[in-house]
């Protein structure tokens, strides 16, 4: 019998917690809640997680806060991480993404809806993880100024560090280890949601993951960068050569 994914909840708002509380273990889940980033943090060191569901506002630690110490532990930097929040302004959402969560939900979204991106970010997890072979490949790959280190989930151009999510990090990584190999639309669709599709789907779902990794990696708006598109094909991760000054880490 599978055993339920364990998902932490974290809102200041006590009775939206139980609400959510009560709604997840219906769909079957286990679900645990903490009140603000610091009580997460304490549920983190003693549970493990398979999801985390946070809101933005709280006290003492805040959901961006909440991230950023998630993301720098090497024993959670996999986890899906997706905000819940009230916030529903476009720029608090595209703040949200730029950082590198794994998916930004409104409180206004359809529970329908909320079960299903969680249930997509569990199962692309359980894959990156069953994926994983028994020899691993080495944890640093360098081409030209990017550096990735796949161990502790981290990437740099030149020595700025860059924060992908889950999913953008699995796409950069492959790339990087095929680099000026290009690889067709279906392949990579595999590697970053674990479908097999036709090339137009694959294509419609990998765009925008291309291009909010050429934008993290400092390229401009209609700038391929070092992630170059063959027509027809697709995508192959060639050597960049801009190094930190080159970048606008502004955006």
């Amino acid at each position: 019998m599978e055993v339920p994914a364990k998902i932490l909840v974290v809102d200041d708002e006590r009775a939206f917690r139980e609400l959510v509380r009560l709604t997840l273990g219906e769909a079957g889940y286990r679900v645990l809640t903490a009140k603000d980033g610091a009580e997460a943090l304490a549920v983190l060191h003693s549970e493990d997680v398979d999801l985390i569901l946070a809101d933005i506002t709280m006290p003492r630690m805040n959901g961006y806060q909440l991230f950023e110490r998630v993301r720098e532990h090497s024993r959670w930097v996999l986890i899906p991480f997706i905000f819940w929040t009230g916030r529903e302004m476009d720029s608090d959402i595209r703040y949200g993404i730029e950082l590198g969560a794994d998916d930004y939900l409104t409180k206004s979204a359809d529970t329908a809806d909320v079960l299903a991106v969680i249930r997509g970010k569990l199962r692309r997890a359980r894959q990156l993880r069953s994926s994983r072979p028994d020899a691993p490949e080495p944890s640093h790959v360098i081409v030209g100024a990017l550096r990735i280190d796949s161990s502790q989930h981290c990437v740099w151009m030149g020595e700025e560090p860059i924060r992908l999510s889950a999913t953008e990090f699995s796409l950069l990584e492959y790339l990087a280890r095929r680099t000026s190999q290009v690889l067709s639309l279906q392949e990579l669709v595999q590697v970053t949601h674990g479908l097999t599709t036709d090339r137009v789907e694959a294509g419609s779902l990998l765009r925008p993951l291309i291009r909010s990794l050429r934008r993290k990696l400092g390229y401009s708006v209609g700038d391929s960068g070092c992630i170059e598109n063959v027509r027809g094909v697709g995508y192959r991760l060639i050597t960049p050569v801009r190094d930190l000054q080159a970048l606008d880490v502004s955006r």
